[in-house]
Order: C-alpha cells, then structure tokens, then sequence
C-alpha cells in the first residue's frame, strides 16, 4: 500500500477534498458542500462505483489552517492531521502538493526533495522561469516531480487523438476556456501539447489582454494553436482541430474521469520508480505559459521558445 500525503489548500481548488476521495474511496458529500464545493460533492457522489485507487490511500494531510486540513480529513477517511511538512515527508510515500498557487510550489516542494519523495505538483507547476529552472535542476538530478494539468487525460482528448488521422494534415487548433490565464490556460495548453502528441512550441505571443487573453502558439511541426480564455463567458473547455481534409469539436466535460486517470498515472509512476510523464513535456507547456504572460506584460510582442 503506498501512503500518500496531501498538501492544500489554495483559494478556489478543491483537489484536496476532491482527489483524496478518489483515492480513499470515501466521499462525505455534506462535508464538501459545506466547505463551499457542492459540485464536486455531486460528481463525487454520481461516481460512487468508482472511488477508490487500489494500491494506494492518502494517510496525511497539512493545510496552512488546522481547521481545512481536519475538514479534509473527516471528508475523505484521512487518518493523520501533519503538524508540519516534514513530518508529512518521514510518513509518506508519496505527496501530492495539490495546491494550484505556482509562487509558493517552490518551497513547499523543498522537504520531500530533501527527503527522496515522490512528488506530484498540481498545476501550474510554475509561473517564473526561475523557478521552472530550479524544478529542472532537480529532474535532472534525478528527483522525483511530476506535474501535469489532468486535461493531458481527458477521455475527450483521448478519443479525439485516435481519429486525427481522418483529418488529412493538421493545420490548426482552437481552443476556448474560462478564467485565467496563469491556473486555467495551462488547462488548455495541456489539452492542446497532449492532442498533438506534444510537438515543440517555437514561438508564442499573446495579442489579447487581461481577462480576456488570446495566445498564439506555432509548433515546429507547422500546426498553429489559437488559445482564447475569457474570464466573463460561460463556463467551457472545449478545443478545435482542423485538418486539410475535416475537422473535429472537443468538447471537455468529464472532470471526474480525467481526474482520476491522472492520479492513477501518478500511483503507477510511484510504483515503478519514476514519473511516466517526461519533465521536459511539463518544462515546455510551462514554459510556453510563461512566455505568453511575458509577451501579454511586454505589450504583445512574439517570444521564441528555447
């Protein structure tokens, strides 16, 4: 049985609660709603069947509040409340740091570092080259990270990749999303490097505006990707792939799936010793974020993506 810590909370992300069920196969749906997330508490419940993830159990808990880090407990068949990081990281092994505020990923990645833990971050694992450099050190060190947004196994996106080659030759690729560019773009860039197979980003520029943010992303193997987040339209995740010869709407609405596929990948990397998912799939998507806040902050001008 691989132990596993959970790490919360940020303002907004339910992951905690939401990814501590699915692995516990425990799910106080009151307890959730309470805390301000009746919807998962719903597709948690619509899901009952398949909670659970045989191999693993989440043992710990730390949240910067007591108070969340026991709600979070209680709601999910948690057995220990840590007092601190560290003691999380000589009880566990493994730690999903599922916090969504890539500013304060760094430091709280430090102890199980240190420790040899394995180490899932959620997205975006950075947003400043700095520190998407300094994660970099550490893969290359041969440390234990892996971080993805779980739009990279979204059944949707699954299916879709499998009948591309209907489409004759790729040429373009919409997408569309709601909120912000630095927690919820990297949703769409997820979905968009998992479709095409992860080809590499050359350039990138951001010709929209805050709030409203519209990203152009050119790929070494020709295909262009249009990236359009609005924070005031109705919620969607939804991509477009054209082809010389058809096209193709993606229309992403199984959070639950996508969920827990994702943290299988991650158990499964445990217990093979290193991440299925490369760092340098992660370092480009990343890197592609940040490039596109950069050009947005530097008036819309192109970066090119080393």
């Amino acid at each position: 049985m691989i132990k596993i810590g959970i790490i919360g909370m940020s303002e907004g992300n339910a992951h905690p609660y939401s990814w501590s069920a699915i692995i516990n196969g425990v799910a106080d749906g009151a307890e959730i709603a309470r805390v301000g997330y009746p919807a998962v508490a719903d597709y948690l419940a619509a899901n009952r069947a398949t909670l659970g993830i045989p191999g693993a159990k989440v043992t710990h808990v730390w949240a910067q509040d007591t108070a969340i880090a026991e709600s979070i407990a209680r709601a999910t068949g948690i057995d220990h409340v840590a007092g601190s990081l560290e003691e999380m990281a000589g009880h566990t092994d493994a730690v999903i740091l599922a916090r969504d505020d890539p500013e304060h990923h760094r430091a709280m990645a430090v102890p199980f570092l240190e420790a040899g833990v394995p180490l899932f971050i959620d997205k975006p694992l950075a947003i400043s080259r700095e520190d998407l450099a300094w994660f970099a050190g550490h893969a290359a060190e041969g440390k234990f990270i892996m971080s993805c947004s779980s739009m990279r196994y979204a059944s949707e996106v699954m299916s879709a990749k499998a009948q591309l080659g209907a489409l004759g030759p790729l040429q373009l690729v919409t997408a569309t999303g709601k909120k912000d560019w630095v927690k919820y773009g990297v949703h769409m860039l997820e979905a968009v490097f998992s479709l095409l197979g992860d080809p590499q980003p050359l350039t990138v520029r951001h010709t929209g505006r805050q709030g409203k943010d519209v990203v152009t992303v050119e790929f070494a193997n020709g295909v262009i990707a249009v990236i359009h987040l609005f924070m005031d339209i109705s919620p969607t995740f939804q991509l477009s792939v054209f082809g010389e010869r058809n096209w193709r709407l993606v229309d992403i609405t199984n959070s639950y799936a996508m969920f827990r596929d994702n943290i299988i990948e991650f158990v499964r990397s445990v217990q093979e010793g290193r991440p299925r998912l490369e760092f340098g799939t992660t370092a480009a998507i990343i890197g592609t974020l940040i490039a596109a806040k950069e050009s947005r902050e530097q008036g819309g001008i192109t970066i090119h993506i080393h």
